[in-house]
């Protein structure tokens, strides 16, 4: 092959290799302006939320053990056998009502005895004022000596007071016959025996029988962190806190179940103190608890305590799930003048029930795009097919504020 028939051969492989890279060029190109033209025709469909500042109703949540109200151990004040045990144990007694008999002949005999040293003490004393009123006519006549007469006196004033002390030794004797009988201070309800009928009570650490509660009203106990409460007086500074009026908080439990326990209380004392060892303080709460009521709390419960009345002024509140976290934080997708898909950064805060509140990102009247959000990238167009207003929930997250400092009480 000569020289010609080689190059007429080398272009003919140039120009079919040129022609088929163009045909595959125009191929792709076909393609991808189709896939373009697909996607920018074919808008996702979205709901939206439209976003409207407003003053929103919060409730901030701890959790909380109850606690009776007055507690008080009983005890027995004099030693003996326990004859009888005159309750229920774990039911209800008044103030008052008799709860435990220790055997009282012991104590009756001392009476007794007692009562006699004090006859004689006074039939001792009747002598020495019948022998001092024959004496003193007498010394001041010199019949007698003086010394006779100062006799006299002393035997009398001696008489005296061996009459007050068998006095009080009859009203000591009465009153650990009373202690014999033990009745309760208070209304309540009792715990169970810790000593049975028969055995001997000493007096000291031996000498617990049982204890009442008092449980209307009941106490419950929560403690809030010093970084809570910081959060908190930051929020009420730059107004984004409003304390109820009077800064008193209603206060409302839920029991284990989920159910709203009917009555609410208020808070009745915060510890003015930091605990150093945890790092918290103490609040104390008192509900109205009546004894009848078939959802009767008892102490030692654990419930979650709701604090009602404090508002979030023109807070900016949307559904959780509406937002998304990435490498650079929390952000959104809202819909555009142009009707287009917009990623926006905010800045979360607390949540309140299924929503969460925005501090900054957003604005009123932006438009949150609330579902579909796999399908979201800048500047894909949407489709709005149902449009809601933010609504004002009032649960927040558990110890997100803390409303409760020694300050506002």
């Amino acid at each position: 092959m000569n020289c010609k028939s080689r190059l007429s051969l080398l272009f003919l492989f140039q120009f079919l290799f040129l022609s088929i890279l163009l045909l595959m060029l125009f191929i792709l190109a076909g393609c991808g302006g189709k896939k373009e033209s697909e996607q920018s025709g074919k808008a996702v469909a979205v709901t939206v939320m439209t976003v409207v500042p407003r003053d929103i109703p919060v409730e901030i949540q701890f959790v909380g053990t109850t606690e009776s109200s007055h507690q008080v151990e009983i005890r027995s004040r004099v030693e003996g056998f326990l004859e009888k045990i005159s309750y229920e144990e774990g039911g209800r007694v008044k103030a008052g009502q008799t709860m435990f008999q220790i055997d009282k002949r012991p104590f009756e005999a001392a009476l007794q005895q007692a009562r006699g040293v004090l006859a004689q003490q006074q039939a001792k004393l009747v002598t020495a004022e019948a022998t001092l009123k024959r004496v003193r006519p007498l010394a001041e006549k010199n019949a007698v000596s003086k010394k006779d007469l100062d006799d006299a006196i002393g035997d009398e004033k001696t008489a005296r007071a061996a009459v007050l002390s068998a006095q009080g030794s009859v009203q000591d004797a009465e009153l650990k016959l009373s202690y014999t009988t033990i009745k309760s201070p208070i209304e309540g309800f009792a715990g169970r025996s810790k000593k049975q009928e028969g055995s001997y009570i000493s007096i000291g650490q031996d000498s617990l029988l049982t204890y009442v509660a008092k449980i209307d009203p009941i106490w419950v106990d929560f403690s809030i962190s010093e970084n809570e409460n910081l959060k908190f007086e930051d929020r009420l500074a730059k107004g984004k806190f409003k304390m109820p009026k009077d800064s008193n908080f209603n206060v409302e439990i839920n029991l284990a179940d989920g159910s709203i326990f009917p009555y609410k209380g208020r808070v009745n004392y915060a510890d003015p103190s930091y605990n150093s060892e945890t790092g918290t303080y103490q609040v104390r709460a008192e509900i109205r608890n009546p004894v009848d009521s078939p959802k009767a709390i008892r102490p030692g419960q654990f419930v979650r305590v709701d604090l009602q009345g404090g508002i979030r002024p023109n807070g900016i509140l949307i559904p959780r799930t509406a937002v998304t976290q990435g490498a650079k934080g929390h952000f959104v997708w809202v819909v555009g003048k142009d009707e287009r898909a917009q990623l926006r950064v905010v800045e979360v805060s607390d949540w309140q029930g299924d929503d969460i509140f925005i501090e900054s990102g957003l604005a009123e009247g932006d438009r949150v795009i609330l579902d579909n959000l796999i399908k979201m990238s800048p500047d894909v167009p949407v489709r709005i097919s149902d449009v809601s207003v933010s609504t004002g929930g009032k649960t927040t997250g558990m110890n997100q504020e803390s409303p409760v400092s020694p300050k506002n009480q």
